[in-house]
């Protein structure tokens, strides 16, 4: 867990249990939080978003706002595991 503030607003960063990253990966969830800054305000409580990195792929996060500012790494998705969907197939997502 980490703990972080942006523009005044004291954030807590969580792992779900299922997630296993080492601690380089987590600093690298951390650093990309810190560029959105404030707008991490835009997210309500229990919503979720998604940001794309290079070096570990799509990493989902939920909101929680009530009782503190948390937010919570829910998943990463490798980008082995993305595709994009062009009717009438499934392919795997080009990057």
């Amino acid at each position: 867990m980490y703990r972080f503030s942006i523009e005044g607003d004291e954030w807590i960063l969580r792992f779900s249990p299922q997630v296993y990253m080492d601690s380089a990966e987590k600093q690298t969830i951390l650093f990309a939080l810190l560029h959105i800054g404030v707008e991490l305000d835009n997210y309500s409580h229990r919503s979720a978003f998604i940001i794309f990195a290079k070096e570990i792929g799509a990493i989902v996060f939920d909101v929680e706002r009530i009782p503190s500012l948390i937010l919570t790494v829910s998943n990463i998705i490798s980008k082995d595991h993305w595709y994009n969907q062009d009717f009438p197939s499934l392919k795997t997502l080009e990057y």
